[in-house]
Order: structure tokens, then C-alpha cells, then sequence
């Protein structure tokens, strides 16, 4: 361009097809994890619980956490629900930092949790478990009243969606093991999250049971749901998850394709005939 002249649109050079801005930010969002945790460490006192944890999980992806007992499984899945804040390390949520000290917090985040002993009220039907806390109401205060109906309803849906054959008005106590994960599930759906942790779900249930679990964390990833499972059932980890990640005394031992290791390896994992993969 000669000196003093005015630049117009025809001299600007247009970026190459494919390297535009707005062309790297969505492969950026594209190739974006959902949550990806960096150097997680967790100590009580002298107690070293977690020592420097990486880990990311993909939008519906299953993750198996596997591990012995105190290999600092439920400490992770704590932090990560916001129950425990780690002492160093940094979340990141779709590629921003949180800092989560309470579970809301998480749940404002797309984190929701399926606790191992379910946190169900027995005496309470299905719907009313889903919505307790977050019950519906009409009208205007001082006159507001529960919606039973729109409560049926909504729990119905939830549970059509999760191809449950658990009722809304059924109770809680006569349930078996798999109905009662369906409704914490359904409950945790409530916030539409992001990501679902489960803590061993298919543990002290029958052979039955298990498989209507599996199959109710197969839902979650076939509508978009990421899942970290927790689970000492090897078989439930290769049937349902995507990847494995092992942790063994606090420290993450391996993350690998359930395609490209076998029970046999994990296990060694685990124990510590194997040091790392």
C-alpha cells in the first residue's frame, strides 16, 4: 500500500479457510472438557489423601474410578461434589476455574452425586423423594400450596426418560435396588447436570438389580450425561465406562481405554503388581 493512503476492505487479507478466530474458538469449545482436574491434592494433617490427581472427562463419557480401599477415591469424588475443598490444585468447568465449598455450589456447577446409600426417605413415595428440598407450589403466599399433580407428572417423565418402570406414587420402601437408584437419579436430573457422580450403585443388590443400573447409567450417557463411577465390580466398569482411571495410596497409577486394557491389568493396578500404566 503506498504511503498516506487509506486502507480499504480490499487490502485486508483474509485469514486462510479453517484458521479464522471464530473458526479455532469452536474447535477450542469443540475439543473443550467438561471438567478437568489439575495437581488435585487433599491432606488431613499429616494424612495425605490425594497427591497431585490429574483428570478430565469428555461430555458423555463414563469414567470408572477404580481403586483399593483408602486409595483415596472418596475423598476425589468428594472434592468434586464440593463437599471438601482440596488443599492445592485447581477445577476447571468447561474451561473456567471454580472454587466449590459446598455441595450447591457443585450443583450450580452441572455436578450432581448418587451417594452409595442413596439419601432416600423410605416412608415418602418416589415423586416425593425426587423433589424433596425442591418441591413445587402454587399460588401466593401465605397461600401456597404443594402441586402433587405437576410433581407426578414431572417424576413420570423422568422415569419414562431413564426407562424405569418405577411409579411415581409408589413407595420407597417397597422397592427393590434398582428402582431405588432410578429415583436418585431422576432426583439429580432435576438440575439437568452435566456430569453425575456415582458412588458404588451396584453394590449389596442382586444380579437383577445390577443390570437395571447399569442400564440407567447407559441413559445417562445416551442423553448426553457425563458419569465418574466408583465401583469395586470390575465387570460393571468394562460394561458401562469408556475409560479407567486407578488410584492407588492417593496417587493417580493409571487412566486408560477400556478398549486397551483388560480386568487382568486393572486388577494389577490396583494391588500394585503393576506400578504404572
Amino acid at each position: 500500500m503506498r504511503p498516506g493512503r487509506v486502507p480499504l476492505d480490499a487490502d485486508r487479507i483474509e485469514p486462510a479457510p479453517g484458521t479464522s478466530e471464530a473458526g479455532a474458538d469452536r474447535e477450542d469449545q469443540t475439543n473443550m472438557s467438561l471438567i478437568e482436574l489439575k495437581g488435585i491434592t487433599k491432606s488431613f494433617g499429616a494424612i495425605h489423601a490425594l497427591n497431585g490427581i490429574d483428570l478430565t472427562i469428555q461430555p458423555g463419557e463414563a469414567v470408572g474410578l477404580m481403586g483399593d480401599n483408602g486409595a483415596g477415591k472418596s475423598t476425589l469424588m468428594k472434592i468434586i461434589a464440593g463437599n471438601f475443598s482440596p488443599t492445592a490444585g485447581k477445577i476447571l468447568i468447561e474451561g473456567k476455574p471454580v472454587h466449590m465449598t459446598r455441595p450447591i455450589e457443585a450443583r450450580e456447577n452441572g455436578i450432581e452425586i448418587v451417594y452409595q446409600d442413596l439419601a432416600l426417605c423410605d416412608n415418602l413415595t418416589a415423586a416425593a423423594n425426587v423433589f424433596l428440598g425442591r418441591e413445587i407450589s402454587t399460588g401466593v403466599w401465605p397461600f401456597r400450596k404443594l402441586d402433587y399433580q405437576a410433581m407426578y407428572a414431572k417424576a413420570g417423565e423422568l422415569f419414562g426418560e431413564l426407562k424405569s418402570e418405577t411409579r411415581p406414587r409408589d413407595l420407597v420402601k417397597q422397592m427393590s435396588g434398582g428402582q431405588r437408584q432410578a429415583v436418585a437419579i431422576a432426583r439429580t436430573r432435576l438440575s439437568d447436570p452435566k456430569l453425575v457422580l456415582m458412588d458404588e450403585p451396584t453394590a449389596a443388590i442382586s444380579v437383577r438389580q445390577v443390570k437395571e443400573v447399569l442400564a440407567l447409567i447407559k441413559r445417562l450417557k445416551d442423553t448426553g450425561h457425563a458419569v465418574i463411577l466408583v465401583s469395586h465390580r470390575m465387570p460393571d466398569v468394562f460394561d458401562v465406562c469408556d475409560r479407567v482411571a486407578v488410584l492407588r495410596r492417593g496417587t493417580k497409577v493409571a487412566d486408560k481405554r477400556i478398549t486397551e486394557t483388560t480386568p487382568e491389568e486393572v486388577t494389577g493396578l490396583i494391588i500394585g503388581a503393576i506400578e504404572a500404566a
